[in-house]
């Protein structure tokens, strides 16, 4: 027994611990809008902020202690006070921000809530329908994802694949495949409003929780949203997307035969997937989303595959090649990494 191997792996064992807890504590501020509150008010004290959000005041207290504790906001002994500086409220208050995360926690949520489900998965045939999660998941992956769309899709993503920008500004047909709750959709609508945009999902909620985005977004005039698995919508397409969906499906490479059928002469397929590094002992040491990426895998990603026909269980952390191989046995001819962030990898598929 190497007793600061132990030491160095309970520091980390409760770091995690602590991880945990902070994010079920982001959630909490998001939901009783805390953050939003104390957003550029300066020093708070808990009794004023309790009474301002109609929230119990012993409570209040003490989750301000722990975000204190967290370091997401600033107490001064002194003066008994609390304060959200101006980077925090950028990335836990305002649904606007690129950084924004706090309401996202609720996703990490779904996963403790279905635990029950999870464990039944793992002791049987592996599968667990993406439907059959808690509608906290659905929720919380939409605001995962959102503020990426929104800061890099139509400014880096769709600019960085060849000639698709020029097509969409003066008018092309945008499929978006497993488009959730819309986020991507709407994006790419509010700023191309001469293309059309149509969404599919095999999941009806998510269809209509779309429908309900675009309108908010005023874009209900060039979006269109149906219930269609990725292998069954109709239509022909200048643009075909998969946002952070294609490993999720049973037959990612029916899908991507699908979408190659689907396709407008000159067509292009944009892929967006989880960022992963190819040689597995690579990603598990240089990746510093893997951890969490891999867990989200085993809980909802793969789990969601193996329930579907096929079920090839590609993973949130496939990499390039895996996905490169996929589009290459659906007949595609072209295929390379058009862009990247720390989040995301951006792939762009042609038939030539």
């Amino acid at each position: 027994m190497d007793e600061k191997k132990l030491e160095a792996l309970m520091g980390g064992l409760i770091g995690h611990m602590n991880g945990a807890m902070v994010c079920l504590s982001m959630w909490l501020g998001d939901e009783l809008g805390f953050y939003r509150e104390m957003a550029g008010t300066g020093p708070r004290t808990a009794d004023g902020l309790a009474s301002k959000t109609g929230c119990n005041r012993r409570l209040v207290r003490e989750w301000l202690d722990s975000q204190a504790a967290a370091k997401l906001v600033t107490y001064d002994p002194a003066a008994d006070t609390y304060e959200l500086g101006p980077e925090a409220a950028l990335a836990l208050a305002d649904d606007t921000s690129p950084v924004f995360v706090s309401r996202a926690m609720c996703a990490m949520g779904a996963m403790y809530i279905d635990f029950p489900k999870v464990v039944a998965a793992f002791r049987g045939n592996g599968a667990l329908s993406w439907g059959d999660h808690h509608p906290c998941l659905f929720s919380g992956t939409e605001w995962f994802f959102r503020t990426g769309y929104r800061a890099y899709l139509t400014t880096q993503w769709i600019p960085s694949l060849t000639g698709v920008e020029e097509k969409l500004e003066s008018g092309a047909t945008v499929a978006d495949v497993g488009c959730g709750h819309g986020a991507s959709t709407v994006v790419m609508a509010g700023a191309y409003p001469r293309s059309r945009f149509h969404g599919f999902d095999f999941h009806p909620p998510s269809i209509e929780t779309s429908k309900v985005r675009a309108s908010e977004a005023g874009v209900s005039d060039r979006t269109t949203f149906e219930v269609a698995s990725a292998t069954s919508y109709p239509g022909k397409y200048d643009l075909i997307c998969f946002f952070d969906c294609l490993h999720d499906m049973g037959d990612p490479t029916g899908a991507a035969r699908h979408a190659r059928e689907r396709l407008a002469p000159g067509g292009t397929v944009l892929l967006v997937e989880p960022f992963a590094h190819d040689d597995r002992a690579h990603n598990l040491e240089a990746n510093p989303m893997a951890s969490l990426l891999y867990t989200a895998s085993s809980c909802v990603c793969t789990p969601n595959s193996l329930s579907q026909d096929v079920g090839l269980g590609l993973g949130a952390q496939a990499g390039e090649a895996r996905l490169r191989k996929v589009f290459e046995d659906a007949g595609f001819g072209h295929f390379r990494r058009a862009a990247e962030t720390p989040m995301n990898l951006i792939l762009e598929a042609r038939l030539e």
